[in-house]
């Protein structure tokens, strides 16, 4: 019995590695093409949609704190923020995260986080220096995001 118990424990170790790597780590994605090397999200039209709609809301609400910052109106630059902060992370479903790669996943997180903090110190500061440092780093994900993934659609069978 403690012969097939072993082999049975690793083979089941090795199954839910697998199924955690390519759920939780790797996601639906595809490699990049010749002319495109950026790595391929495999999402369904509605999934694809939500992501390109909570991308255009980040850029929105940048949009909305460079004019608010302008006018040294730091409740309007932390308003702003908050729109696109945490709270806006519950509307993606679980579905759709399972697809998202790690990597994805982790850079989506640290710029919600990093709207919340920016609405944080623009209420505590009232700096608008550091509201503009902090939109130059969130500005860098958004580059670093684009710079390494596209979006395509699942093909229908």
């Amino acid at each position: 019995m403690k012969r097939l118990c072993f082999p049975l424990l690793i083979l089941l170790t090795l199954a839910v590695a697998a199924l955690l790597y390519t759920f939780v780590i790797k996601g639906q994605t595809t490699a990049g093409s010749e002319h495109d090397p950026r790595t391929a999200l495999v999402l369904e039209e509605s999934e694809r949609a939500l992501v390109l709609t909570e991308m255009r809301a980040f850029l929105a609400a940048l949009q909305q704190i460079t004019q608010a910052a302008a006018k040294d109106d730091m409740n309007g630059v932390a308003a702003a923020a908050r729109k696109v902060g945490r709270a806006a992370q519950g509307e993606v479903p679980v579905s759709l995260m399972k697809k998202l790669p790690a990597g994805f996943k982790k850079l989506g997180f640290a710029t919600h986080q990093a709207f919340d903090q920016l609405a944080l110190d623009a209420e505590s500061l009232g700096d608008r220096e550091q509201v503009l440092e902090a939109m130059g780093t969130l500005m860098g994900n958004c580059v670093g995001c684009h710079a390494t993934y596209q979006i395509t659609t699942a093909k229908s069978p």
